[in-house]
């Protein structure tokens, strides 16, 4: 299988001003600025192979969005080599817009005060999408996105979840090979966050789309990755698959036990484990991964046991405890998106 996304020895550095408070650090500002440099990404490195899921975590101004901006040619990396499909992304190719798409939460590409089906209009004469191909491919999105009653109705006057239905039909209306995802939940409920979810993996599967996502929902990631990158700080500290990194940072399983009748003390249980929860009749523990078996063998054989379960700790429990090794080992430095 073909890369579809190459990135060695990227580094991006901004020049930020120092503002410095009150009015006389204003004026000085105004007249003799000065500047820090911040590094949002150091030297890292990564290949993504065609139609893979790959979600890119870390905190805020860990270095996502700068990393995701450079790849689909918006920013101009200070170093490194990067091929996105065979492309340099910052030479801004006409062949390579076609073959990409960029969806950014926060931001959107639809004309505020028209109806999308405008929108889309100009979309296809940007990206030159034959007019039977354009056609087909609207009415596919519009139906599976269950918007065909939205396409004349202002943008202004559609909902959250509607908005980000239509930018995502606009981002996917030239059948992109490569999505770059930035938050593409984010402010949305439930429902929709679900529906996006699905949507995006429909596609996904359907066209063998190569997918990097960044989101700080971990069940955006859950969903529709196969592989994680944590980037904190500019750095990549992990990359692997969703059990991998469980494995390597929280070799731990929570084990549950319910009793027929009630514990007295919590503390008995304390030597197979740390108790997470205690109410009489009902115990938590974290164990260790390899005691697990063990460990519910003496519990059971010791106590009237009606009930077990068996857990994973959660993504964004291990996403936490990442970060927290990261810090408490090396420390923190100012950061950018």
């Amino acid at each position: 299988m073909n890369a579809a996304i190459e990135v060695e020895n990227l580094t991006k550095t901004y020049r930020v001003p120092i503002r410095r408070p009150g009015l006389k650090g204003a004026i000085k500002h105004l007249f003799a600025r000065q500047y820090r440099n911040v590094v949002a990404l150091d030297r890292i490195s990564f290949t993504v192979q065609q139609g893979a899921a790959v979600g890119y975590l870390g905190p805020n101004g860990a270095g996502k969005t700068t990393t995701l901006k450079v790849l689909s040619g918006l920013l101009h990396p200070d170093e490194g080599h990067i091929r996105v499909l065979g492309f340099d992304p910052w030479r801004h190719e006409e062949a390579f817009k076609k073959r990409i798409g960029f969806v950014m939460g926060q931001k959107g590409q639809l004309w505020w005060d028209l109806p999308a089906h405008d929108s889309f209009e100009l979309l296809r004469e940007m990206y030159e999408i034959p007019s039977r191909r354009f056609l087909s491919t609207l009415q596919e999105l519009v139906e599976r996105f269950s918007v065909k009653d939205l396409l004349y109705v202002p943008v202004r006057n559609l909902s959250l979840g509607e908005r980000m239905k239509m930018e995502l039909i606009a981002i996917l209306l030239h059948e992109p090979q490569v999505l770059f995802l930035d938050e593409p939940t984010i402010g949305l409920d439930v429902m929709a966050q679900h529906e996006i979810r699905l949507l995006l993996k429909d596609y996904q599967k359907r066209h063998g789309a190569t997918l990097l996502l960044a989101s700080h929902y971990m069940r955006d990631v859950e969903d529709l990755c196969d592989r994680i990158l944590l980037i904190h700080q500019g750095n990549i500290l992990f990359d692997g698959s969703i059990d991998e990194i469980k494995k390597h940072y929280v070799p731990f399983k929570k084990v549950s036990f319910t009793l027929s009748r009630p514990v007295e003390s919590e503390e008995v249980f304390s030597q197979w484990g740390e108790v997470q929860e205690y109410s009489g009749s009902q115990v938590t523990l974290t164990v260790a991964e390899h005691k697990v078996t063990q460990i519910m063998q003496l519990i059971v054989t010791r106590f009237p046991v009606v009930g077990v379960s068996v857990q994973d700790p959660s993504l964004e429990e291990v996403i936490r405890v990442a970060f927290s090794t990261f810090d408490n080992g090396q420390g923190g430095r100012d950061g950018v998106a």
